[in-house]
């Protein structure tokens, strides 16, 4: 009786963990897309001084996009109640927020070595 209660308390503390990880994804997420825009904003009043053109803005707008998405899954998934559509919900977020991370270290060693 003690084993099966324990595995069912096992069991309640990774679904809190998934949720957890699911609130800061989308909490990160959409801080991450203000960062996006404030650092578009910045590139292009620099790009304007230096008179020179960069890809680093296009980059960065897809990369909120990115964000916007994992942030917009990840609230779809909170608000699930269906465990296996949660999980799938949880992944893609998991998978866009990865993908839009490695993007914006692209870009910022992009916008480094631009303005060496």
């Amino acid at each position: 009786m003690g084993k099966q209660k324990n595995s069912i308390s096992d069991a309640a503390q990774a679904e809190k963990n998934q949720d957890s990880i699911c609130i800061h994804i989308f909490s990160v997420s959409a801080t991450l897309v203000g960062v996006c825009l404030t650092v578009i904003g910045i590139f292009r009043a620099i790009t304007e001084l230096k008179n020179f053109n960069s890809v680093g803005d296009n980059i960065l707008a897809f990369d909120a996009l990115l964000f916007l998405i994992s942030c917009i899954t990840s609230y779809i998934a909170l608000r699930s109640t269906d465990k296996q559509r949660r999980r799938k919900l949880e992944r893609i977020a998991d998978s866009v927020f990865m993908t839009g991370l490695l993007l914006m270290a692209i870009v910022c060693t992009l916008i480094a070595y631009t303005f060496i």
